[in-house]
């Protein structure tokens, strides 16, 4: 009888172990999940593009078709991203943000130096890209905007920032900003 005591009692407090060890590293786990997600909104904060006290939203695209930010962005959110074909991380975005043009979102980009008119147009057709283009081959527009990294996005509503933002971004964070920005 003793021996089924104690036989129980050993079961429970091997089962309590696991249990206890599940339960420290989950909180862990979330602890430093918190950490990262703070650090991450702080970085993404400091390097976002800011809209200059008078931008120039009137710009023209790599076809020659005039583009007006602030008439875009009047009847939903715009998404205007900053990229370039020489960047990397841009590989990766790009294709996310022209499934959100096919998909009908508003949606403009700035190429940030990246060659002349023809060299842009050659890049989106080997690419298969639809999404509009402003050639900012000096960079001037990127750099008015404060930018510091590409990619980078903003989003105007009402020729107004609401949000800006660095880095990838999946699909459904670009589809949920814009949709944030045009209910709040």
């Amino acid at each position: 009888m003793t021996t089924d005591v104690a036989s129980n009692t050993k079961k429970q407090s091997l089962l309590k172990s696991p249990l206890k060890s599940l339960l420290k590293y989950s909180l862990s786990f979330f602890k430093y999940l918190a950490i990262f997600a703070v650090i991450y909104l702080a970085v993404n904060w400091w390097r976002q593009p800011i809209m200059p006290a008078t931008p120039q939203l009137q710009l023209t695209d790599y076809q020659g078709q005039t583009i007006d930010l602030a008439q875009m962005s009047q009847n939903r959110p715009t998404m205007v991203y900053f990229w370039g074909t020489w960047c990397g991380v841009c590989s990766v975005s790009s294709p996310k943000i022209n499934t959100l043009a096919e998909q009908g979102y508003s949606v403009a980009s700035i190429a940030v130096k990246s060659g002349d008119n023809t060299e842009i147009k050659q890049y989106m057709n080997e690419h298969g890209y639809h999404f509009t283009v402003v050639n900012d081959s000096d960079g001037e527009i990127f750099n008015n905007w404060q930018g510091q990294v590409t990619p980078s996005y903003v989003i105007l509503n009402e020729g107004k920032m609401t949000q800006g933002l660095t880095g990838i971004q999946p699909l459904w964070s670009l589809k949920l900003r814009l949709w944030l920005s045009e209910v709040l």
